[in-house]
């Protein structure tokens, strides 16, 4: 699983969508100011987390993006998911016989580490972020 720029955005948008957004959505252009973002750039990001089901757009004057989930189901794995897809980390292709094997032992290794840090993004939502937001106020 990898990590970029947008996954940072699109964590810390749904923190905000999850803060502001109480009685209705929240502008783009508020978004992309709070991160210092340029509003083209953010709108490619949340337009992955919509087609991922997490937000939704309202169209009008009062428009913006809103959460279509509670923030108890919106997990961090499933917003960086949303923009970076299910690649591994290690995509082993070299040629592994005699006493390699068939399977790259190496690429299991990365790969069973994978799978623990999956399960903690999986349990890790943005109501918890929200909790340690209050706790610090």
């Amino acid at each position: 699983m990898k990590y970029s720029k947008a996954t940072n955005y699109a964590l810390h948008s749904m923190v905000h969508l999850a803060t502001e957004s109480t009685d209705g959505a929240v502008r783009l252009e508020d978004l992309a100011e709070r991160q210092k973002l340029s509003p083209t750039y953010l709108s490619k990001i949340l337009t992955k987390l919509a087609k991922a089901g997490l937000i939704t757009s309202t169209p009008g004057v009062k428009g913006g993006y809103r959460l279509l989930r509670s923030p108890e189901e919106c997990t961090f794995l499933d917003i960086i998911q949303a923009i970076e897809g299910y690649e591994s980390l290690l995509n082993c292709t070299m040629s592994h016989d005699g006493k390699w094997n068939r399977e790259c032992l190496i690429e299991r290794a990365v790969a069973d580490a994978e799978d623990k840090l999956k399960e903690e993004l999986a349990r890790k939502t943005i109501a918890d972020i929200l909790s340690q937001m209050q706790e610090k106020n």
